[in-house]
């Protein structure tokens, strides 16, 4: 049950020399992105930049990933992104999103099959809040199923704490 003790006929119970952060490293390697990651808000990269920060309110979002034509990952929009552009006197209604997003090959992305851990560390690594959940499409082609946030990431804290593991 708690994997600490093992139980064998005519020897009895014994001490598995399991300590506590093992058995926690050793639930925590068996999580995947699939089980915690969440719903992903996507803009097109023709959308102008004043729908996509009504778009960020109205879904209570930090982060909008930018998709093509295709539905491929073509950027991503952070909140900063859209101050800054939003700060300028320009028109936000007439500016596209892909001129101030972050473009493709500096994304760094997850996919389902991959540990909650690995998620985790690159969200530190990078000090972002989201990170898109993609499945390949062909090439350097991605298209997105889903987000992984800090959010998330608690929530696996959190239940880890209260032992309710999906």
């Amino acid at each position: 049950m708690s994997g600490f003790l093992e139980a064998r006929p005519r020897v009895g119970y014994y001490y598995t020399g399991k300590t506590d952060t093992e058995e926690l490293n050793n639930q925590l390697h068996k999580l995947t992105v699939k089980h915690y990651q969440s719903i992903a808000v996507v803009v097109s990269e023709s959308d102008s930049v004043y729908d996509a920060i009504c778009t960020m309110f109205l879904e209570d979002v930090g982060t909008l990933f930018v998709v093509d034509k295709q539905s491929h990952l073509a950027g991503v929009l952070s909140r900063k992104d859209l101050l800054r552009a939003s700060l300028g006197r320009q028109d936000t209604e007439a500016i596209p999103v892909s001129i101030i997003m972050t473009r493709m090959p500096n994304i760094t992305v997850c996919k389902k099959e991959d540990l909650v851990v690995y998620a985790a560390t690159k969200l530190i690594e990078r000090q972002i809040d989201a990170l898109p959940v993609v499945k390949d499409a062909g090439g350097e082609k991605y298209e997105v199923v889903g987000r992984v946030t800090k959010t998330n990431i608690t929530k696996v804290l959190v239940d880890l704490a209260n032992n309710q593991l999906f």
